[in-house]
């Protein structure tokens, strides 16, 4: 069984830019999306703060966020990357499964990477995980690189929202026709 503790809050502020970005979508009436809760345990809470200190996770978690956009299903999750190089050791076999799962069911699955050094937002397709992902499991290399990313996968910076994913939808929904 997993254990928690308050090193697991680190992407707090990423995932509230994404929540954010999702209420703004929300309120556009262009997509709901949620995040999806991590049922744990709590072991030990500090009394004076009333925290959660120590806690072991009741099951194994699929994907950050679920919901649709315009009818489309949709499920992604969220990681922070403080290198150039993002380890496959960060996505889990029972996640990888999931989100095959999901767009077996005709959905969009993906991950959302924000590289915190560069400050910018990649949009990676279940599809381009899967060429990393099945390298790895051939003995290639258990991560990526930056420079190995598709130009196109990163998300333009614009007003109006925070976090603008539905752009990378678009385009690995245009990539799929």
């Amino acid at each position: 069984m997993a254990t928690w503790n308050s090193r697991g809050l680190r992407g707090s502020a990423l995932e509230d830019l994404i929540n954010r970005s999702n209420e703004q979508y929300r309120e556009k009436g262009l997509a709901l999306i949620q995040k999806v809760p991590t049922p744990i345990t709590p072991i030990r809470i500090d009394k004076k703060s009333r925290h959660i200190t120590l806690a072991y996770f009741e099951q194994k978690s699929t994907v950050d966020y679920i919901g649709v956009v315009q009818g489309i299903p949709v499920c992604f999750d969220a990681k922070e990357c403080h290198a150039e190089v993002f380890p496959l050791a960060n996505i889990h076999e029972h996640q990888m499964r999931f989100m095959e799962e999901f767009e077996a069911q005709e959905g969009i699955a993906f991950l959302l990477i924000y590289y915190a050094r560069k400050e910018a937002f990649y949009y990676m397709p279940l599809r381009e995980l899967k060429v990393f992902w099945e390298r790895r499991n051939a003995g290639g290399r258990k991560s990526f690189r930056y420079e190995e990313l598709n130009p196109e996968g990163f998300l333009p910076v614009r007003s109006g929202v925070l976090v603008p994913y539905l752009d990378g939808i678009q385009r690995d929904l245009a990539a799929r026709d």
